[in-house]
């Protein structure tokens, strides 16, 4: 398959796809989740993707259903993948967790490869019909997306029945207000999206616009404890069965945001650094400071936290001497590289 430097299928159902621009799969040493996995493909993308996870319908079924499809950078990419864990199967519909680009930038190409229908979040509906990039918090992160047209709701309360699966849809604010999360209860499988990781979450935007939403992490938390899952697939990263263990990092973290937001949004205008050189791979300096200077939110943030650093200038130097002491970032002859 085009851009795959190795391929094996996994009995698991499981595949590692890391990184994108030098993609391949590998075998995931996770033996005990065979029963709990079965009939789920799970594409592990990098960190500019979110994972993909296809859920296999039964022969007397329409066909699979597709829960996120990446970044737009990665679309072709996401078809060919998508279509290979196929073998010929028919792709039902898409399902999106939430409306962020690394989650739903690859509908539009699905949209185009398989002609079918695709459901959001009952919170986004009207953004993503009107495509508000605004309200899709793309204009103000700068980031990219292609518009899509959604076709229905993933409703929480509703269930998604897939194969010999019935996926409970539950509300997940937090990371985003209208994010959800998907529970098989019979089998014990959490799609977590951004909401755990193994080893935390993912960013809390709504505080970042001066929203609460650090108590909605604490809340939709303690509903992942009380599900009892026995294996979490996260929007990012490997697969993992040590749920209790994440639970406990993630409320670290938490624990950390809440004694210091100012970390907190420190911490973000890190990851929407990274997250465009992610996209771009390569830009130089005063490209990416330009940029910088033009992302509403690294703005606000700056804004927020009493404009440090002295200006826009200094914020982002400090911001990308970060990210480079980290190895996130490389700089050469003026050129800022994806680390």
């Amino acid at each position: 398959m085009p851009g795959l430097l190795q391929t094996r299928r996994q009995g698991l159902g499981v595949r590692r796809i890391l990184p994108a621009d030098n993609a391949r799969m590998n075998t995931l040493p996770a033996p005990s989740a065979d029963a709990h996995l079965h009939g789920i493909t799970v594409l592990e993308r990098g960190w500019l993707s979110s994972n993909n996870v296809l859920l296999h319908g039964t022969p007397a079924e329409p066909g699979a259903v597709l829960v996120d499809s990446g970044h737009v950078v990665h679309a072709a990419q996401t078809v060919e993948l998508v279509r290979h864990a196929l073998q010929g199967e028919a792709l039902r519909e898409v399902v999106n967790t939430h409306l962020h680009s690394d989650h739903c930038g690859g509908n539009a190409a699905l949209q185009r490869a398989f002609a079918c229908p695709l459901r959001i979040p009952p919170g986004s509906w009207s953004a993503a019909l009107a495509w508000d990039e605004s309200r899709l918090s793309y204009r103000p992160t700068s980031q990219l997306c292609e518009r899509f047209v959604p076709t229905a709701c993933i409703e929480p309360g509703q269930p998604l029945q897939v194969g010999a699966r019935t996926w409970q849809v539950l509300a997940a604010p937090g990371h985003d207000p209208d994010s959800v999360i998907l529970f098989d209860a019979a089998h014990g499988v959490l799609i977590s999206a951004d909401a755990l990781w193994e080893n935390g979450f993912g960013v809390v935007f709504p505080e970042l616009d001066g929203e609460p939403g650090f108590e909605d992490v604490a809340q939709v938390l303690d509903l992942i404890e009380r599900l009892d899952a026995r294996w979490v697939i996260p929007g990012h990263g490997a697969p993992f069965g040590d749920v209790p263990a994440a639970l406990a990092r993630a409320r670290k973290r938490l624990a950390g945001h809440r004694t210091s937001p100012e970390r907190h949004a420190w911490y973000a205008v890190k990851v929407l650094l990274k997250y465009r050189l992610l996209e771009v791979q390569q830009l130089s300096v005063p490209a990416l400071h330009t940029w910088f200077e033009a992302t509403p939110l690294t703005v606000q943030i700056w804004q927020r936290l009493g404009q440090p650093d002295g200006s826009m200038h200094g914020f982002f130097d400090r911001a990308l001497a970060d990210l480079v002491a980290s190895g996130a970032a490389r700089v050469q002859d003026g050129v800022v590289s994806n680390g």
